[in-house]
């Protein structure tokens, strides 16, 4: 019989789960006071975390030498999803610009991608690089719908899309296009496998709320595209997978622990809707955990698959 670990903000679903787990490990407040957090990327050099607050325009850090916050970024143009590439850089997808960018290391901003197609993206969402420089994007609508996340505006593409950016040339092309609401994405530990979020049930009562796993060719083209897991708490947003396979991915009631098969085997409970994760910590076995309001982290016995990630 699984459940409730009493005391821990940990629920375990299947025996494997608790093998996951530090026996007096305890879910962690970091801090609180955003409005919609989203999209935490660890930084390894400077031992600190950064994330979005989307209505507020701005990205905050966190600081794990002394645990504290501040501002980072003001204004943000409404950021989204942020991740690291190969060389250390930070690259955040924006609401408001609605576009890619990579902030370099002397601060200045370098535009990854704004337009598909001589016309203007969506709302860039969420992002992850691969380790031959590409980037992997999506761009559903949700920065344009409202001006509450970015500014309200008719979309000029005529679909939501995964799109890759070419690490040699720049190009951007189309990864993906059967996506109602792409969402967030994460490649697999040896990037044979890219799984990509589809919240559509935004828009559309039996719209899809599930993950889907696309095999990645040499060729950086994607096949297949199958779902591999239902969301079974409101939807899945951003995620992350571990060294062995796992996905560790946000839900309404927290976050949800999928195994290799796309089985629920356990849960880490946060009081608030979450929107995404990212492993960091000096052993990649911290997870943080950006819930609507707050940041969180739980010590796990895993690993993060990339330590860029």
């Amino acid at each position: 019989m699984f459940g409730a670990i009493e005391g821990t903000g940990f629920d375990a679903f299947a025996p494997e789960f608790e093998g996951l787990l530090i026996g007096h490990a305890r879910v962690e407040r970091l801090w609180t006071g955003a409005r919609w957090s989203e999209g935490p990327a660890w930084f390894a050099a400077g031992r600190y975390l950064i994330w979005s607050d989307i209505p507020n325009d701005r990205m905050l850090r966190w600081d794990e030498t002394d645990g504290s916050v501040s501002t980072f970024r003001h204004p943000s143009r409404n950021s989204n999803g942020n991740t690291v590439d190969r060389q250390g850089r930070l690259v955040t997808c924006e609401h408001q610009a609605r576009r890619v960018t990579r902030t370099e290391h002397d601060g200045s901003l370098t535009v990854i991608a704004d337009r598909y197609d001589g016309k203007r993206l969506n709302s860039p969402n969420d992002v992850v690089v691969k380790s031959d420089g590409s980037i992997w994007f999506t761009d559903p609508t949700y920065g344009i719908l409202f001006d509450y996340e970015g500014d309200r505006a008719e979309p000029e593409q005529d679909a939501c899309r995964v799109y890759r950016v070419d690490p040699a040339t720049g190009e951007v092309t189309v990864a993906a296009d059967d996506y109602l609401k792409p969402n967030g994405l994460a490649f697999s530990p040896d990037e044979t496998i890219l799984y990509i979020a589809d919240t559509g049930a935004t828009h559309e009562p039996d719209g899809p709320r599930h993950i889907r796993r696309h095999r990645v060719g040499e060729d950086g083209r994607l096949s297949g595209g199958e779902v591999f897991a239902e969301c079974s708490a409101g939807l899945f947003d951003g995620f992350r997978c571990d060294r062995d396979g796992r996905i560790w991915s946000s839900a309404q009631d927290g976050v949800h622990c999928l195994n290799g098969d796309g089985e629920l085997i356990g849960r880490i409970r946060i009081p608030e809707i979450v929107a995404n994760v990212c492993f960091g910590g000096p052993k990649l076995n911290r997870l943080f955990v950006c819930g609507t309001t707050s940041l969180y982290s739980a010590f796990l016995n895993v690993n993060g698959a990339d330590p860029l990630a």
